[in-house]
């Protein structure tokens, strides 16, 4: 169970329903990025056979957004780090 008033729960959420339907999106890749971590706090993180979900979002990133990729790509990793902190702290 996630805590939805921890900052960036809303995309950990998102994330883990996409990845136990199946779906590859951006949060989905998010939360495999960041599952090491996640699973050491108690997430319950599907495991799946993605391969470099860093390149993966970036890469569906690009496609998106083009030059704006990158910071992009910054933002929703400093969201995915901003949930790990307040989690290990709530817990």
């Amino acid at each position: 169970m996630i805590e939805s008033s921890l900052p960036g729960a809303d995309l950990v959420e998102q994330g883990l329903a996409d990845l136990a339907s199946g779906v590859e999106s951006n949060a989905a890749l998010l939360v495999l990025i960041g599952a090491p971590r996640l699973r050491r706090l108690g997430v319950e993180v599907p495991r799946t056979g993605v391969v470099r979900p860093e390149h993966r979002l970036y890469e569906r990133l690009a496609a998106e957004a083009g030059d704006a990729a990158h910071s992009r790509y910054n933002a929703l990793v400093r969201r995915l780090v901003s949930f790990e902190r307040a989690l290990a702290c709530a817990r």
